[in-house]
């Protein structure tokens, strides 16, 4: 008795002196790949979530905004998909419709989206279409009867421009929309509208609220919001009609609403973050409650306010499911979706 007792003890200052185990982001550094240029929301976001989301890993890595624009951010999503480690080291903010161009079967698609590791999203994002104010569309009726099609912005294929674009084409026919594509960023569209290169683009709301140069366009009456693409009308913009509202007028068959809803689920994914395919349970753990007590941080939330920048945040688990019910589309939806996108 007197030997078992003495060896436990030893046992017990053995371990007593064993090192605490450090944990894994300690002395590391976190890459956030960001798939548009520098000064939109998707950036804004990054750059806002670096200096919280630090506070709340165990070890307090530091973070690093890189921004690796290109076809609508589907250059980024290929990057961390394929070429950066899945070690939890590497997250991204990838375009919210990146599951289109792999449901369409885009051959420079080499991710899928369903292998990510969703860590979440701090808002959801409705969509608006504006016109500048000089244009001969007053509404979207306007649009849809021009002689001559309304050329609008584009940064790629899976961009909020590009998508609304081919939508109206499809559920309102016989609207045509002129899509310029390969700007780099919302920005680049920004300064082209201002030129009169372009006259319109398609958009998520919350940067139209939030930045210039949409607030003093507001001000000055320089552009026009034809719809929005909401379950309801926004408080901000009481007189515009929702795109349902517009489609209940225009008595817009079951069948084409159904490929509206498909894409417009991008709605939904506000502006995801991802982790890498194969990322270890632990690491998604992590970086997921970080995201989430981020989004609760006074001050993120006192700092998202003063920048106008929306919060309704979304959890990583919530975005696996409506990726896994996004995909799961039967194959004359599919079709309909690829022949609208352009494949």
């Amino acid at each position: 008795m007197k030997v078992a007792i003495l060896v436990v003890c030893l046992l017990g200052a053995w371990t007593g002196r064993l090192p605490a185990q450090t944990p894994y982001y300690q002395g590391k550094q976190v890459k956030i790949i960001v798939g548009f240029t520098s000064g939109g929301f998707y950036d804004r976001w990054a750059r806002v979530l670096a200096r919280y989301m630090p506070k709340y890993l165990p070890g307090n890595p530091s973070f690093v905004v890189q921004n690796m624009p290109g076809a609508g951010s589907v250059v980024a999503t290929n990057y961390v998909y394929s070429v950066a480690k899945s070690d939890g080291l590497t997250i991204a903010f990838p375009s919210n419709a990146i599951y289109l161009d792999q449901l369409i079967g885009r051959p420079e698609v080499k991710y899928d989206v369903k292998k990510f590791a969703w860590i979440g999203s701090p808002v959801t994002e409705p969509m608006i279409f504006y016109v500048r104010s000089d244009s001969p569309f007053k509404t979207i009726q306007d649009v849809r009867n021009a002689k001559e099609p309304a050329k609008c912005g584009a940064t790629g294929t899976v961009s909020s421009d590009y998508i609304i674009g081919r939508l109206l084409e499809e559920t309102l026919p016989p609207t045509k929309i002129n899509t310029i594509l390969g700007y780099p960023g919302g920005a680049e569209i920004d300064l082209a509208v201002e030129k009169g290169e372009v006259s319109c683009r398609g958009m998520t709301a919350s940067p139209f609220f939030g930045r210039e140069p949409f607030l003093s366009w507001q001000k000055k009456n320089f552009v026009r919001v034809l719809f929005f693409t909401g379950n309801k009308r926004d408080q901000r913009l009481p007189e515009v009609p929702t795109l349902y509202e517009i489609f209940d007028k225009e008595k817009v068959p079951e069948d084409r609403r159904r490929i509206a809803e498909v894409i417009l689920a991008a709605e939904q994914f506000g502006r995801p973050i991802v982790a890498g395919p194969g990322t270890a349970p632990a690491h998604v753990k992590a970086l997921r409650q970080a995201f989430e007590q981020s989004m609760k941080d006074p001050e993120l939330l006192a700092e998202a306010q003063k920048q106008r920048m929306d919060v309704d945040p979304e959890s990583g688990e919530n975005l696996e499911k409506l990726v896994a019910k996004t995909m799961q589309q039967p194959a004359d939806v599919v079709a309909r979706v690829k022949k609208l996108l352009g494949n």
